[in-house]
């Protein structure tokens, strides 16, 4: 066991100790943020500059509804010069309305020398059509019908609410259940590529440089593979730790800049639940999460789908001799992965569903499906049964993969074939 931990010591030292693992670690959630947050808001950013649109009115009747903004500025024009049309000109677009728009909605067209921004094309298309719905109501002489239809209308989202353990009334959102979901599988997968290719890099370069020559004559192939695997298993939790920290600091500030206060308490049945803006309710929810149970699961399946995976990159990594080598092994391992993902994005509208129930199921796939599913909420047996099948499954393949790790090791010169790889099994 000495010997075990020595190499788990040397393979999670070797990781901590790299810059890449520094940098990646700190600057991934904010990287993450930024490729959300810093497109929203450039795309709010105005231009400085106030454009020129010029409007030929042939009906005199809708030049008025168009109105200045800090992008746009409109201008009546008579005809369309010659130099606008080579772009000559200080226009940045021209709108012809050549006859009435709720006989003839064709009547209206934008000219331009460049592409037309979608924006300045919302502008004419929400203003132009708005006045179109008026006069075609209009026709119907009714006395306030634009009102009556207005009123009808109206947009409609039914309230979600959760109880919990003790009847108590939640705010609940799926589509925030189905975010977290999502977030978790894909944690899941990633985490079982990367650091699963870790293993799988770390044999090969070892077996390359012959330094595993010299370690075999002092430990076990067994003890090195599950030392490189557990090493690296814990990288991985150190890595988790500190994303969920600075998640739990990311959901504070969220909390105070959408004036979310701690709960005091929870709602009692039929009491009724205070008024909050969107993104408060969006916090809220986020709160009401069984965070207890989600990252229990997520623990266990990551550890189970770990095992079961980084153990085949230990094997692959032995049996081979080059990285360019693990294409024809990696290939099979890759797909199911890519089905597990797409799997969980189906599932994730039918959470209960045959293909979510099953993939969760499948010790292949439920590492990355379950994840999808716990947010809605899975009955316990589903989720122990799962649980029990992966690890079942995991450990057969920490197994088969020490057989084939502990001949595959000392081999050179040769890429065995699956046929090969299937008798060392039989190797006492």
């Amino acid at each position: 066991m000495s010997k075990t931990w020595i190499i788990i010591k040397r393979e999670f030292m070797n990781s901590v100790s790299k810059k890449s693992f520094l940098i990646l670690t700190i600057l991934t959630p904010f990287l993450m943020a930024a490729l959300v947050f810093v497109p929203l808001w450039m795309a709010s950013i105005k231009d400085s500059d106030q454009k020129l649109v010029g409007v030929i009115d042939r009906t005199g009747n809708y030049f008025d509804l168009f109105t200045n903004d800090e992008s746009y500025q409109f201008v009546p024009v008579l005809d369309i010069a010659p130099e606008m049309r080579t772009g000559d000109s200080d226009y940045e677009a021209i709108l012809e309305i050549r006859d009435n728009l709720a006989e003839h909605p064709e009547a209206a067209t934008i000219y331009s020398s460049k592409e037309i921004s979608p924006d300045l094309t919302r502008i004419v298309n929400d203003v132009l059509g708005e006045q179109i719905r008026k006069d075609k109501l209009a026709r119907y002489q009714i006395p306030e019908l634009d009102r009556i239809i207005d009123d009808v209308g109206a947009d409609f989202e039914v309230r979600t609410m959760k109880w919990d353990a003790e009847g108590n009334e939640l705010i609940s959102n799926n589509a925030i259940a189905m975010i977290a979901g999502m977030v978790f599988m894909f944690l899941i997968y990633m985490f079982v590529m990367s650091y699963g290719g870790m293993v799988m890099s770390s044999v090969v370069e070892e077996k390359t440089n012959r330094i595993v020559e010299l370690m075999v004559s002092s430990v076990k192939p067994f003890q090195l593979m599950m030392g490189k695997i557990v090493g690296v298993a814990l990288v991985g939790f150190l890595q988790l730790l500190i994303w969920g920290c600075m998640l739990a600091a990311i959901l504070a500030i969220a909390g105070a800049v959408f004036g979310v206060t701690p709960p005091a308490e929870p709602a009692m049945a039929g009491a009724p639940m205070p008024e909050m803006s969107e993104g408060a309710e969006a916090i809220e929810a986020l709160r009401n999460f069984n965070f207890l149970e989600m990252g229990l699961i997520f623990v266990l399946n990551f550890v189970g789908g770990y095992l079961l995976y980084a153990s085949f990159f230990a094997a692959v990594g032995a049996s081979i001799n080059t990285q360019e080598d693990s294409s024809q092994f990696m290939m099979p391992v890759v797909l199911i992965l890519i089905f597990g993902l797409y799997a969980g994005i189906y599932g994730a509208e039918n959470p209960d569903g045959p293909l979510a129930f099953w993939a969760s199921l499948f010790p292949l796939t439920s590492p990355i499906v379950m994840l999808v599913r716990v947010p809605f909420g899975v009955p316990l047996w589903q989720e122990i049964l799962s649980i029990v099948i992966l690890y079942a499954t995991a450990a057969l393949f920490v197994w088969i993969s020490a057989k084939i790790y502990r001949v595959g090791i000392l081999m050179y010169g040769k890429k065995p074939t699956v046929k090969e790889m299937i008798k060392w099994l039989r190797y006492k």
